[in-house]
């Protein structure tokens, strides 16, 4: 486990470095790097601290909050295939957003769009854990949250068909796709403060999450309680998804696949596996951000639709070997 975390830091932190220094203009390293701590007004500080700082900087939070919130759902439902998006918490954000630019919002107000996918995440918090109910357990929290899924999904294409700006409905349409691109501090500050509460709750599950792989009953029995574990894990992904499907949009898979992955490397402990999918997921999202500046820079190819690309062929690679393993 010290081997994988090291591992994982390592990659981590070279990641980020490369996130700084890599990109289509092609500028020297060390120019690149010195230029983040110089007070001036030049081109390069302007670049590496306006556009390639908040940009890798979404990259690292977006991916501790998928791969924690991934690995937490995953371990508190027991189900290697479950998503932090399952409580329908993207969705709703989505949803946020998609009203943000439908109604001009996003246009008039610099933060209208984020703040608005902020509102649509906390809507769902609540309207979740309305349905779910204070004593429902796992499957009644599963059903809510797609029950709430597919009703934000359904009004977000509703407002795509309605319309009436073909400007408008492209915006919306790339939004969703999902990206870093022209990000700046203040979405770097507005998701912050909400990521770390979501990963301070996260944080406090590895003994429930430890304890619900005998069973609910044998996890009553060690002093856990489901009501709040539930609500924990609820409120904490709520936090950290909604706040990274604010600032960059939706991006799959990075939740689903990662905690799946190094499942095998912490002995399918899901305590350990909330803070190696912490790391797994920094990594996954800033490699795929690099790739998609280095490749085809001139067609704004976007974060999410690179990651489902990777994701869902891999996810379904490693479908085939639980299955052929007879698990």
């Amino acid at each position: 486990m010290t081997r994988l975390m090291l591992f994982l830091s390592v990659c981590v932190a070279v990641l980020f470095v490369a996130s700084l220094v890599l990109g289509p203009a092609g500028m020297p390293v060390l120019d690149s790097l010195s230029a983040l701590f110089v007070q001036d007004e030049g081109p390069l500080s302007m670049v590496m601290r306006e556009i390639r700082l908040p940009r890798a900087l979404l990259g690292l939070m977006i991916g501790i909050s998928l791969g924690m919130a991934g690995a937490g759902m995953q371990g508190y439902l027991r189900n290697p295939l479950a998503d932090p998006g399952l409580i329908g918490v993207s969705a709703s954000a989505a949803l946020g957003a998609v009203l943000a630019i439908h109604t001009g919002l996003s246009a008039a107000f610099v933060l209208g769009l984020p703040i608005a996918a902020l509102a649509g995440a906390l809507s769902a918090v609540f309207l979740v854990l309305a349905l779910a109910g204070p004593q429902g357990g796992a499957l009644t929290l599963i059903l809510a949250g797609i029950a709430i899924s597919s009703l934000a999904a359904a009004l977000s294409s509703l407002v795509l068909n309605l319309s009436p700006n073909p400007f408008a409905a492209n915006e919306i349409v790339f939004w969703m796709m999902g990206s870093l691109a022209d990000r700046s501090m203040t979405h770097v500050w507005l998701a912050l403060p909400l990521m770390l509460v979501g990963w301070g709750l996260l944080a406090t599950l590895p003994r429930g999450l430890e304890a619900l792989t005998l069973g609910e009953d044998a996890a009553q029995a060690m002093g856990v309680n489901l009501t709040r574990l539930r609500l924990k894990l609820v409120i904490g992904t709520a936090a950290a998804i909604g706040a990274a499907t604010a600032v960059a949009g939706a991006i799959g898979f990075v939740g689903l696949v990662v905690p799946h992955i190094l499942r095998p490397y912490v002995g399918s402990r899901p305590g350990r596996l909330l803070w190696a999918s912490a790391l797994g997921g920094a990594a996954m999202v800033l490699a795929a951000d690099i790739v998609v500046r280095l490749v085809l820079p001139t067609q704004d190819l976007k974060l999410g639709v690179l990651t489902a690309l990777v994701g869902a062929p891999l996810f379904l690679h490693l479908i085939y070997k639980t299955r052929r393993a007879g698990i």
